[in-house]
């Protein structure tokens, strides 16, 4: 198929091979496995490329569950903060490890899940997040339990805990201090697991990362308490594998530069609206513009960029690292055209592999 009219996310395969390279490399030396977190990046016409480096899919909700289920396959983890009646049975259904984030959900749904293997999500009280809003360790925390008494209760019923707690880890001396707490804190239930999940948000993907140092203490890790490794990169999975492709549509010179294209960080780029992050725009030239969405949200602004030459209307601008939590985040505000996915074959050829059009917006809504 012919490129698709921007806006659209282009996925390139040869950037997305990188990343499952050393992913690959993590899984021989350490021993650990390796799933990948849907609640950051569930494009499924991906997933025929990256199976063969990944051991399954780890979910947050049944929809995501049952997507891994279908269209990746292999090790499927089932973990929700909160499983309804109505979802538990289809849920089971799908998931090979099903991960309870309390104990009393686990009181309450464990005999469903008797013929799969079952664990409890364990919450060490710390993490690596710098944003209160996704910190799984702020006060009062409602994810995952942490008081030891009550996570002995559930010894005979678990065969395993997921303790997720970096967010964007890219430090390995952080990641090797806070392994050695959780070992310190929790040494005692650790040697009653059969597996452990280390949840995402470790950038081991990250340019110059000691991936080596990575992959031996978490061999140590396993070896030490007898245990299984588990991994769930979602962001680490595709880190600089994807853009999001927009055209000039005005320029406008309200006392500065300001470039308004065909899309919108509200309704495409979300994550970065939420956490008052710029998106990674072009740095080259002397040409500098405010590069703005086009809906009537004031801020609707992706940030600053630097262009050799002035930028005319119908210029194409690549908008960098916009796989991780774009399309999972993707929204009709504003009504404006959702973009469309597209994927770079490791040959160069593009191809379309989802457009959006009025009929998708009108059925999203009654």
């Amino acid at each position: 198929m012919t490129q698709p009219q921007t806006p659209f996310y282009l996925i390139d395969k040869t950037l997305l091979r990188g990343n499952m390279e050393r992913i690959a490399r993590l899984r021989q030396r350490s021993g650990a496995k390796a799933l990948l977190a849907l609640k950051c990046f569930a494009t499924w016409s991906a997933f025929d490329f990256m199976r063969e480096y990944l051991d399954g899919t780890t979910s947050s909700s049944l929809f995501e569950l049952r997507l891994g289920h279908e269209e990746f396959g292999k090790e499927t983890h089932a973990y929700s903060v909160a499983w309804a009646d109505h979802e538990i049975d289809e849920a089971i259904g799908y998931a090979d490890k099903m991960i309870f984030n309390s104990l009393s959900q686990l009181d309450r749904f464990a005999h469903k899940a008797a013929g799969i293997t079952t664990g409890l999500r364990l919450n060490p009280r710390f993490s690596t997040s710098g944003f209160d809003l996704a910190d799984p360790a702020r006060p009062f925390s409602r994810l995952g339990e942490w008081d030891i008494t009550r996570l002995e209760a559930a010894m005979d019923r678990i065969s395993g805990v997921m303790i997720h707690y970096n967010c964007e880890n890219a430090d390995f001396d952080l990641f090797d201090h806070q392994l050695t707490r959780i070992e310190s804190e929790f040494g005692d239930i650790l040697q009653k697991l059969e597996w452990v999940s280390l949840g995402g948000g470790i950038h081991f993907t990250g340019e110059g990362y000691p991936l080596d140092r990575l992959a031996d203490r978490l061999a140590e890790f396993s070896q030490k308490h007898g245990v299984q490794v588990y991994l769930e990169p979602g962001e680490a999975s595709i880190t600089k594998s994807a853009t999001l492709e927009v055209s000039v549509l005005d320029v406008i010179d309200n006392g500065r530069q300001v470039a308004i294209v065909d899309s919108s960080i509200e309704a495409h780029m979300l994550d970065l609206l939420i956490y008052r992050e710029t998106a990674k725009l072009p740095q080259d030239g002397e040409h500098e513009y405010q590069i703005a969405g086009k809906t009537c949200l004031a801020g609707d602004i992706f940030g600053d960029a630097r262009f050799a030459r002035p930028l005319q209307i119908g210029d194409r601008i690549s908008i960098a690292d916009a796989a991780g939590y774009t399309m999972v985040k993707k929204n009709w505000f504003n009504g404006v055209a959702m973009p469309a996915i597209a994927i770079r074959e490791e040959d160069g050829s593009i191809r379309t592999v989802r457009s959006f059009s009025f009929d998708d917006y009108k059925s999203s809504l009654s």
